[in-house]
């Protein structure tokens, strides 16, 4: 019965055990699906599932017939024009960091859109160049075909082939195989895989990919030769090569990075603070890369001053190749880096425009869409692709309603490479190098994370600054390794030391909370409430059982150890005569004789932690008393030991061993262990892997710690401030006001004067 008044209950019912509420309340029969019951579901073939299955792989059948033309294609024409110009851009910077030409960023620009364009499921992201994906890949590159290759007697990594087409062919097979890692965990349905990089993983990581891709462009910058260095402190290796040849800077290029850098800025920063009344962003990174490269053409930079320029294009597109195979025995640690790295950052992106423009996106076909995409831009030798934060801003904030918006954006690269890519011949590099530095400003932005991440959680905290350490002392591939090792590491860390407690009852209510966090507590007289917020598995199963003993204040194996030898004494001593056993109890007959701890220390050790059987004993002794003859023991003060497993969502077969011995040793120095919130599951678990018991039974189980504490003062006749014994017998039965977490902290509960527990 539960009678409202106002913002408040009154509950009245009885006190349930688990055994108890079953037999009033018994489950309905369920039928459970066995393995084969899911298989012959999942292989089962009807016209509905069949077009599920065709609509899940190929997206594009379900959202074109539906496409409004009216009303979407001129918001997509402008958004793929604006976006397309940005991704051509980006492709010819982000080819710098492959080390391979810029041209080969145009081609990842339109290769791989087209095929997401028919099976990806986001309508808002801009497929193509990354920045930390195309260091990954040029660092890949570079180990396998350095500067050096094919001179001084190293061999080349591909025979008959410039450094140039070695390159290539590395990077279009490593994003090949990038794909396939891609591919194969789609069609396994193992998208969650990306649950295991957290967000302060991914901040952190591609904080320090900006950072060694900002580095990586120095070189461009200050138009110096430097050295392509790869593996652990590679970072830094650079920055010593460059310090040594700053002097050689070219001041040419230098001027113009500068200048084009503070100009994008300005720009971009006016382009975010009009947004709402600037209905295009100014395209100023396409605008300043017109100016620079007319400048360079007609004051003959590179001829004039020595500037680096991106040199002529390849008209057209090449035919495909065929990844190598070496390449996949190199490079499998790189590929499938890579792929999860280029899926995590794209299903990430996906993700915030799908829940703020209201329709779901599914992780696996993600997978496989990036798959075959990567795949299909390797063959036509582009190099590994995701999105972009900033392109996909561009896309979406310039009214872009669909696919089609890439499609467009994949014609305006194809135009440039098919008609107008010669125009770019005089454009110098360190433009470029000064528009991927422009563009890192978002990621770079992620350090002021540290201080909130820092209040909020410091494990997260540590996840986000060991991942960036890591990544840039190690390289982005052992880094991230070590990142996700890291963060697992704070999983395993969180569970086997939980922050458990000793709670007590608030407001003399039915809420238990934290004693250390209230003034207006009861603790019944006698027993102690332990919460344990963690499951109980290998790791933490020995530090459970230390917590519990920290909590009563005593190791109950000791205390049944001093109790067996002192029985062990009693015996002795009434068997000299020194005892005798009296309706009042033990009467000492001699005072001269004292007992000492080696005359019985001759004992089995496994018989002093056999379990004390009074019903065995032609006496009754009071453990909490003094014994005769100078027989110390120490006192247990408590009663009954409640745990609260509301929070323990599991228990492994190792927990279950070190929990059944846990509760044994307080059943055996005569504490009663209760069992209170345990989930449906976890019983039936219990129960089927025979936890229950002759000492260990069903009815320690409780609904609540409340009808686990009602229990206990019923059955050991302790204090309470309010009586148990009432008319209704042993129901549960007490009024609550509606409070918050707040409000409890904030004043006290006032109680009627009628309630009763």
């Amino acid at each position: 019965m539960i009678e409202h008044r106002g913002s408040n209950y009154l509950a009245d019912r009885p006190v349930y055990s688990e055994k108890t509420f079953a037999a009033s309340h018994p489950k309905l029969s369920r039928h459970h699906k066995t393995f084969i019951d899911h298989f012959k579901e999942y292989f089962r073939c009807t016209p509905e599932k069949a077009k599920g299955i065709l609509f899940t792989f190929i997206p594009i059948l379900s959202w074109l017939p539906a496409y409004n033309f009216r009303q979407w294609l001129i918001s997509d024409l402008i958004s793929g024009i604006s976006t397309g110009t940005v991704a051509v851009l980006q492709g010819l910077a982000f080819a710098l960091l492959v080390n391979i030409s810029p041209a080969y960023g145009l081609y990842s620009a339109f290769f791989p859109v087209l095929t997401y364009f028919i099976l990806g499921t986001s309508k808002h992201i801009s497929v193509g160049p990354f920045p930390v994906l195309s260091l990954m890949v040029g660092t890949a590159v570079m180990r396998l075909v350095p500067n050096d290759a094919g001179v001084n007697g190293t061999a080349p990594f591909i025979h008959n082939m410039t450094i140039e087409e070695q390159r290539v062919i590395v990077a279009g097979s490593i994003t090949v195989l990038a794909g396939i890692f891609q591919l194969a965990l789609g069609l396994l349905k193992v998208g969650f895989i990306v649950i295991y990089l957290s967000d302060p993983l991914i901040s952190g990581f591609t904080t320090a990919a900006a950072v060694q891709v900002g580095v990586s462009q120095f070189k461009f910058i200050f138009g110096l030769k430097i050295e392509n260095f790869s593996g652990p402190l590679a970072m830094f290796y650079t920055l010593e090569d460059i310090f040594k040849k700053i002097t050689k800077t070219n001041i040419c290029d230098l001027v113009t990075s500068i200048i084009i850098m503070g100009v994008v800025f300005l720009v971009k920063e006016v382009n975010d603070r009009f947004k709402a009344k600037i209905p295009i962003p100014i395209p100023i990174e396409l605008i300043m890369t017109v100016i620079a490269t007319g400048i360079s053409y007609g004051c003959d930079f590179s001829g004039r001053y020595g500037i680096q320029i991106i040199g002529k294009l390849e008209e057209g597109y090449l035919p495909p190749i065929t990844p190598n195979t070496r390449v996949f025995q190199e490079c499998i640690a790189d590929g499938f880096a890579i792929g999860i790295v280029a899926f995590a950052v794209g299903f990430s992106v996906a993700k915030v425009y799908s829940i703020k423009h209201d329709y779901l996106i599914n992780g696996n076909q993600e997978l496989v869409a990036f798959g075959i995409s990567n795949i299909f831009c390797g063959c036509f030798r582009g190099f590994a692709v995701s999105t972009s934060l900033s392109r996909s801003a561009v896309q979406e904030s310039t009214g872009g309603k669909s696919q089609i918006a890439g499609v467009l954006s994949a014609l305006i690269a194809m135009i440039v490479t098919l008609a107008i890519g010669f125009l770019l011949r005089t454009l110098p590099k360190s433009v470029l190098g000064a528009l991927v530095l422009i563009n890192l400003k978002g990621m770079l932005m992620q350090f002021s994370e540290i201080p909130n991440l820092w209040r909020k959680d410091k494990y997260d905290c540590s996840v986000w600054i060991v991942t960036f350490i890591a990544a840039v002392l190690l390289g982005l591939d052992y880094g991230l390794a070590a990142g996700v090792g890291y963060e697992l590491l704070t999983v395993v860390f969180r569970t086997q030391f939980p922050n458990c407690t000793v709670i007590a009852n608030i407001g003399k209510s039915d809420i238990y909370k934290n004693r250390k966090d209230y003034t207006n507590i009861y603790e019944p007289e006698g027993t102690v409430i332990f919460r344990c917020p963690s499951p109980i598995f290998f790791a933490n199963s020995a530090f459970f059982k230390e917590k519990v003993s920290a909590a009563v204040g005593f190791n109950p194996l000791r205390i049944l150890r001093k109790r067996n030898k002192a029985l062990r004494k009693i015996n002795a001593l009434l068997k000299k005569g020194v005892l005798q056993v009296s309706p009042k109890g033990l009467i000492c007959t001699s005072y001269e004789y004292y007992a000492s701890d080696d005359e019985f220390d001759n004992n089995k050790v496994e018989e002093l932690y056999n379990p004390i059987h009074p019903n065995d004993l032609p006496f009754h002794i009071d453990w909490n008393a003094d014994l005769p003859n100078d027989i110390v023991v120490p006192k247990v003060d408590i009663h009954s030991l409640i745990l609260d497993f509301g929070a323990v969502s599991f228990i492994d077969v190792s927990g279950m061993k070190s929990l059944k011995s846990a509760l044994k040793e307080y059943i055996r120095i005569d504490v009663d262990v209760y069992i209170a919130n345990a989930d449906s599951d976890l019983l039936d678990k219990l129960e089927n892997c025979g936890f229950l018991d002759d000492e260990i039974q069903k009815s320690m189980f409780f609904l609540t710690v409340h009808d686990a504490v009602l229990y206990s003062v019923a059955k050991k006749g302790t204090k309470y401030p309010y009586d148990v014994h009432s008319a209704k017998g042993s129901n549960y039965y007490t009024y609550i006001n509606g409070y918050t977490d707040d409000s409890l902290r904030n004043r006290p509960i006032t109680m009627p004067s009628e309630t009763k527990f």
